[in-house]
């Protein structure tokens, strides 16, 4: 498609200018440079040791991660809204995103699983999305199946219960820096991205992706109705509860290393879908390069608009999110799955 084409010259083009920017501006020839000299183990003068630093060390890892991190977000955004048939669903909504935010704070403030070192933190996101993604199964499985509205519904109850579980977390926390960090995490930033985080998350979105792509055709089937799918051989529960341990996983994996960054996951499937068709093989091939590009910009804006300081990702989202979702929702031609 000459979307994806202009997409994959797009994106390593705007890690390429990110990662060259920020309080010490790096040319791109420069950085392609660095770049080059570490992958390639070539060598860099004493007098650029600093900037060297910087690019590779602090800024490089940073820009894959929010790369990967979008990429993640608009991926599971259309899994969740097939699998619920809503067209305000992502992993919010499901209370996975909030499980996995309790999990992350609570080994945070309290230090457990500290034997897992720097990964303690991912394992604690793993384990809350998992827990909330057990729960609202439990409460949304009835006789007759596992609908998308009871989902639904269930998933925005747990969501505001785990809020308040984390709320209590953070009003508990003795130290006052340790609130204000935990609070600046929740609304999402990748300030302490690391070479060490980036293996667990690029293998949580890229099975995320594949497994997804693989069942694109049942998600078209699913798009269409609980009997429909039936009636064409698709299981409906099944794949839902199949699709809900995958958001769960691959949610787990980007909350610990980012935190909480809202309507990716909800925005960028409605844009994609409105330039691709509701197709669900297009819409995975699209989605993920038009989230890591979005989560790219997004993250330079924040550690450069208001430099030295940082602005929260969740914060940007939001500001550019609700007014172009208001703006989807008002074009009367556009529906969830079409036009």
């Amino acid at each position: 498609m000459p979307v994806c084409a202009g997409l994959l010259v797009l994106l390593p083009v705007s890690v390429l200018v990110a990662i060259g920017l920020g309080t010490a501006v790096v040319t791109p020839g420069d950085t392609a440079r660095y770049l080059w000299a570490a992958l390639s183990g070539g060598e860099i003068g004493p007098n650029e040791a600093t900037t060297y630093q910087i690019v590779w060390e602090i800024r490089t890892p940073r820009v894959l991660l929010a790369a990967l991190v979008g990429a993640g977000l608009s991926t599971i955004g259309v899994a969740v809204q097939a699998m619920v048939r809503n067209a305000l669903a992502d992993p919010y909504v499901l209370g996975v995103s909030s499980g996995a935010s309790v999990g992350a704070v609570s080994v945070t403030v309290t230090g457990g699983l500290a034997g897992l070192g720097v990964y303690a933190m991912s394992a604690g996101a793993f384990l809350g999305a998992l827990a909330a993604s057990a729960l609202v199964y439990a409460a949304a499985a009835g006789r007759a199946g596992m609908s998308p509205l009871r989902l639904i519904l269930t998933g925005v109850a747990m969501a505001l219960g785990f809020q308040a579980v984390m709320s209590v977390i953070i009003y508990l926390v003795p130290s006052s820096e340790a609130t204000s960090t935990v609070l600046y995490w929740t609304m999402g930033s990748f300030g302490s991205a690391t070479w060490a985080a980036l293996p667990a998350v690029a293998v949580a979105v890229l099975l995320g992706l594949v497994l997804l792509s693989r069942r694109s055709r049942a998600l078209d089937v699913m798009a269409l109705g609980d009997e429909t799918a039936a009636s064409l051989g698709i299981d409906p529960d099944r794949l839902r509860k199949a699709l809900l341990v995958l958001v769960s996983l691959v949610t787990g994996a980007m909350v610990a290393v980012s935190g909480a960054i809202s309507f990716v996951g909800l925005v960028m499937p409605h844009l994609v879908r409105m330039v691709v068709g509701a197709t669900h093989a297009r819409v995975l091939a699209v989605a993920p390069l038009v989230g890591a590009v979005f989560m790219v910009w997004v993250d330079l804006v924040a550690r450069t608009l208001v430099a030295p300081r940082e602005l929260p990702l969740g914060v940007i989202t939001a500001l550019i999110g609700v007014p172009v979702f208001v703006t989807l929702m008002r074009r009367r031609a556009y529906m969830f799955g079409g036009r």
